[in-house]
């Protein structure tokens, strides 16, 4: 993973399964479901029929970070112990971290004493390093499920993100303003995700994703559909674009060391079944999901003496981890890194829409080329929009030959 990946155990605290349990539980009551699973909408590949869906449809775009994706939640906490408000990461394992000193005060409230309860953001966290060789830690938020209580997730896009930036950030940042010294308290900053409209393709790869790449890493776009409800799960209308180098799959890794017979030294130990012999590169299997605890094998990684070398450098069991890996130029399966914030392999149904998007690859340059097409169909949407208000808007008094308002009164 590289540098700008944070380590969610340095970030929080991870609560026991009890406390995990009662977590999800709450979580899932806020949103109005009984399911207990991870409560985020997870995005889709992209894919060239995607070209026609971004004009067919107003969506927005931002960097796609190279950070861990988290939701968090802000609960109710203790107010006799002096902590009336905390709040949880929520990684995509589903498991719950505790992160101290975090304050998000309601708007209006000049003592800052009040808080935000009942409420869910979606984000991601990522180490942001500087040309000065800083870091700082940030939490970006991308949507809003739920504020207050009142769950957002049938409300525009545009909207649960104007929900967010005005009740939640901008009292927050009102209060890092009034105590700027109560900054280095923080154990991360929260800003909002930087997006624009889906047209502005060639923008994001000639200006922003040069940027912050230096800062944090990048490893392509996320297109979201504006005008769609948040969807927990997969969502269609979250469109995952990567290069073809960064096009990957999550497989569960397997190693097949080869045996060795006992030779008269072994035999001498006592030892005379075959053994593996760890010192010799194993096979690297690859397993994908089925179902709950059910995998399938795939195919095989391919690794170089030295890369094997290296990822024995690592000093961590390999075997049975999750990996993700991406297709040469000889269609091999190459490491691409180790997934260690994930609990599980992709489904076979995300893999075959991974490679969907491998063979059917849209590059840059397809992007931007679509980019025209994309704004006008935009714009075109918009004056329809504007030219239906206008008709559904009562229009003014009547008015007679001379251009005066008749009166009421006047028979």
């Amino acid at each position: 993973m590289s540098n700008s990946v944070p380590n969610l155990d340095a970030v929080g605290i991870k609560a026991e399964p009890g406390l995990t349990d009662q977590f999800r539980r709450e979580v899932a009551t806020l949103l109005g479901r009984n399911n207990l699973n991870f409560p985020g909408a997870q995005p889709v590949s992209f894919s060239k029929r995607h070209l026609l869906e971004l004009q067919n449809d107003d969506y927005y775009v931002c960097e796609k970070t190279d950070g861990i994706r988290c939701l968090m939640y802000f609960a109710h906490g203790d107010a006799e112990s002096g902590c009336p408000e905390i709040h949880y990461l929520i990684d995509r394992k589903n498991e719950y971290r505790y992160v101290p000193n975090l304050h998000f005060p309601l708007p209006g409230d000049d003592s800052f004493q009040s808080f935000h309860v009942d409420t869910l953001v979606d984000g991601e966290l990522v180490n942001d390093t500087y040309e000065d060789g800083t870091q700082q830690l940030k939490y970006l938020v991308f949507d809003c499920l739920v504020l207050d209580g009142q769950s957002l997730m049938h409300r525009t896009l545009d909207k649960r993100l104007a929900y967010f930036k005005d009740k939640v950030l901008k009292p927050y940042n009102a209060l890092y303003q009034r105590f700027p010294e109560e900054k280095q308290h923080r154990v991360f900053a929260v800003e909002d995700k930087s997006i624009q409209f889906s047209y502005g393709i060639e923008m994001m790869f000639r200006e922003i994703i040069p940027k912050v790449k230096k800062i944090h890493g990048n490893d392509g776009l996320i297109f979201t559909c504006r005008s769609t409800p948040y969807r927990i799960g997969t969502d269609e209308h979250i469109i995952k674009w990567k290069p073809p180098s960064e096009n990957t799959v999550d497989f569960r890794l397997r190693l097949e060391f080869p045996l060795l017979e006992p030779d008269t030294d072994d035999e001498a130990e006592g030892i005379f079944e075959p053994y593996a012999d760890y010192d010799a590169m194993p096979i690297f299997h690859l397993f994908v999901t089925l179902n709950a605890n059910e995998y399938n094998h795939f195919g095989e990684m391919f690794v170089t003496p030295s890369e094997w070398e290296d990822l024995k450098a690592l000093n961590i069991p390999l075997d049975d981890t999750i990996v993700e890996c991406a297709k040469d130029e000889q269609q091999r399966w190459r490491y691409h890194r180790l997934r260690d914030d994930k609990a599980d392999a992709n489904h076979i149904t995300t893999v075959d829409k991974v490679l969907e998007s491998i063979d059917d690859r849209v590059t840059e340059e397809d992007l931007i080329r679509a980019a025209p097409a994309i704004k006008t169909s935009w714009k075109k949407r918009q004056a329809q929009m504007a030219a239906d208000e206008r008709r559904a808007r009562p229009g003014p008094p009547p008015v007679n030959g001379n251009g005066v308002k008749r009166k009421f009164e006047e028979s």
